[in-house]
């Protein structure tokens, strides 16, 4: 994939093979926060050859509105209020291979596109994103493509080495997916019992994880492993905690 590439989509306008538009493509909204939902609807819903129909906040209500609501496209965060966002793509991607699907996280992409995309996710975007960036975005996975930010994309082609290993200087990327999650549990203060239940795993594999973790970060004991967890998602989202402003579809300042 070409980097000038990553933020190209196919016209708006979309049309059948006999040249008659098609009907509007049916969005599904998976976002923790209602503010965030919101914002969304009155940005979809102002086009027209896309409409939202459903939301969900949950991972059980999302699984309940990819049922009843048959969805073209998801757009969903991975933070969610009940269950896990990688969890979702991954489950999605193996009981719906041609569904298309759209993250945006305020989570920093440097660390989750490249990832999220290995789960089955078919782009990634911020929520400091600009309405014209996120309905781009959408369209482009819509008709079958990948959409990835100019620097995600710069970075899957740069970022291995000759031999194909990481060549990142962040110790964040020695996590394996996994981990990431894990990581992130943390970071939320769950238990982790919270975290297996959440995952879907047992307890005993969760504290091998958080082993694993602190051994590929340096990290001496539980305590800073909690530290670190917890600064490390304060620091990511401090800067994405601009949400997406109803009122005219754009990231508030």
């Amino acid at each position: 994939m070409d980097a000038s590439d990553a933020e190209t989509c196919l016209s708006a306008a979309r049309t059948d093979a006999s040249g008659g538009k098609r009907r509007a493509a049916r969005v599904l909204i998976i976002d923790n926060q209602p503010i965030v939902r919101e914002g969304l609807r009155r940005i979809i819903e102002l086009e027209d050859d896309l409409l939202v129909c459903a939301e969900a906040d949950t991972l059980k209500g999302a699984r309940a509105a990819i049922r009843e609501a048959n969805p073209d496209v998801i757009i969903a965060d991975i933070s969610l209020n009940q269950g896990d966002g990688l969890g979702l793509v991954r489950e999605v991607r193996a009981h719906y291979p041609q569904l298309p699907i759209l993250v945006l996280s305020m989570h920093d992409e440097t660390v989750y596109a490249e990832r999220i995309l290995s789960f089955g996710a078919n782009g990634y975007v911020t929520k400091q994103a600009t309405r014209e960036q996120i309905l781009r975005a959408l369209r482009r996975v819509i008709d079958g493509g990948i959409s990835v930010s100019r620097t995600v994309a710069s970075k899957m082609i740069l970022g291995v080495d000759a031999h194909g290993k990481c060549k990142s200087a962040n110790p964040i990327d020695r996590l394996s997916n996994r981990e990431l999650q894990v990581l992130h549990s943390v970071g939320k203060g769950m238990s982790t019992r919270e975290t297996a239940h959440s995952l879907s795993l047992s307890i005993k594999t969760i504290e091998a994880h958080r082993q694993r973790i602190k051994a590929k970060l340096n990290l001496r004991s539980s305590t800073q492993l909690m530290q670190f967890a917890i600064n490390w998602f304060i620091g990511e989202n401090a800067g994405a905690m601009s949400r997406i402003n109803p009122d005219n579809g754009r990231s508030a300042p």
